[in-house]
Order: C-alpha cells, then sequence, then structure tokens
C-alpha cells in the first residue's frame, strides 16, 4: 500500500475514533472550565496532549495549585503507558522506515490510535497512523473548546450535571480490564479504598500532601506492590518476525 493510500485508510478509520473523542473532550472542557482555561487554551492543551487520563489530573493539579513540579509527576504516571506503546510499535516498522517517520508516528499514538496501528496488517506504514491522527486530534482539541465555551454559557447546575460524563467515561475505561484481571480490580479497590481513607482521616493534609499529589503517591505504591505480588505475564503473541 503507497502513502497516499495508507492515509486515506487512516483517515477513515479514525473517523469512529474522532466522534468520541469529540464527546469525551466536550466534557473534559467543563473541567477545564473550572480551571479558568481559555477555549483558545483548552483547545492548544488537547492538541498536544490528546490524553484524557492526562489532561484530567492536569486539571486536578491546577486547581489545587499544586505546582510544576506536582504537574510533571501527573504527568509521567498518567501517560507512561505510551512510551510501551510506543516502543511496541516501533517493531512494527519496516526495517527502512526514516527515523523522522518514526518520531511522528510517536507523538501521534494514543490509546485507540495504538490500537488499530498495531493491528495494521504487515509493516505500519507511517501515514495510515498520521491520517489518523489528522482526523482525531483536531476533533479533540475542538471538543474541549467547544465544552468550555459550552461551560461558559450553560447554567452552573447543567454544567455540574454534563460534568458527571467524564466520571462515566473513567468507569467505562477500568470495568473491562477489571472483569479479566483480578489483580487489575484488587488494584482498583485499593485505589478508591485508600483514597477515600486519605481524604477522611486527614492524613494527606497532616503530611502536607494535597489530593493531587495523594493521588500520583497511591498510584506508584500500588502499582509497584500489585507488580511485585502479581507481575504480568510476558506476552509472545506479538512476532515482529512475522510482520511483513
Amino acid at each position: 500500500m503507497n502513502d497516499i493510500s495508507a492515509y486515506k485508510k487512516g483517515l477513515r478509520d479514525g473517523i469512529p475514533i474522532a466522534l468520541g473523542y469529540f464527546a469525551v473532550a466536550f466534557s473534559l472542557g467543563f473541567m477545564a472550565k473550572k480551571c479558568s482555561i481559555s477555549p483558545l487554551q483548552g483547545f492548544i492543551c488537547s492538541f498536544f496532549t490528546r490524553a484524557s487520563a492526562g489532561e484530567y489530573g492536569g486539571y486536578t493539579i491546577i486547581m489545587q495549585d499544586a505546582g510544576i513540579l506536582g504537574m510533571i509527576a501527573m504527568s509521567i504516571v498518567t501517560n507512561l503507558r505510551y512510551l510501551l506503546m510506543s516502543t511496541a510499535l516501533s517493531q512494527k516498522f519496516s526495517p527502512d522506515t526514516p527515523f523522522f517517520k518514526r518520531i511522528l508516528t510517536g507523538f501521534c499514538v494514543t490509546d485507540e490510535i495504538f490500537g488499530i496501528s498495531i493491528a495494521y496488517n504487515g509493516y505500519l506504514n507511517p501515514y495510515y497512523t498520521f491520517g489518523a491522527f489528522s482526523v482525531s486530534t483536531p476533533l479533540w482539541a475542538l471538543g474541549t473548546m467547544l465544552g468550555i465555551i459550552a461551560g461558559n454559557i450553560l447554567p452552573a447546575r447543567a454544567v455540574s450535571a454534563l460534568s458527571v460524563a467524564l466520571y462515566g467515561m473513567f468507569i467505562a475505561i477500568i470495568i473491562p480490564p477489571c472483569k479479566k484481571d483480578r489483580a487489575v480490580l484488587l488494584s482498583v479497590t485499593a485505589g478508591f479504598i485508600l483514597s477515600f481513607f486519605a481524604d477522611l482521616s486527614g492524613i494527606a493534609g497532616k503530611l502536607g500532601l494535597n489530593s493531587g499529589i495523594t493521588i500520583i503517591v497511591l498510584t506508584i505504591l500500588i502499582s509497584a506492590v500489585t507488580a511485585y505480588i502479581k507481575p504480568h505475564p510476558q506476552d509472545t503473541a506479538f512476532d515482529s518476525e512475522n510482520n511483513g
């Protein structure tokens, strides 16, 4: 498949992703509005971030006034999975793929774009990923911007009600893996319980930690303990030698 055909296929396969992104980003815009983020700032933030959990965590840090170090730590924790995704995608490239195209593909990676790119038949043509990125990213950024605008126009009660959609998105994200893996279920449950306990007891405040930093600490601790007790089995299903 030549570059133009691959790009057009990426555009087509990226349309459902783009529509889903728009809906989620619209709800994310309400969160951004609470941080006094302007529509233009929200558009730029979403265009270059493209990570719902990462942006949500970033806005939480802004509201908590946790500072730049808290923002950096939150971004690393919530977006570390993209390093693994990019590493996996690097095995899908033809050996003669230029370095700059590999870098640009890594910039385009999101959960959903990774999913369709890793499933690409044979060696991954970077233009396929570029096509999916071209249609999904503008709608993600536009959704955030329009969500902020709507948050400035709609009554406070309506904004509060629509903001629930964002939490529904996170529930939809965690339930499927919880059903498949008991370790994930226990980790998520532990996160809920420990977060509630830390907030109720006030122990985080006594240690000088705000809620954003508390989430970061709990995420790292729970993930480390879970990985030690039940390490993820090595996945041998993906064999780069058979991608051609």
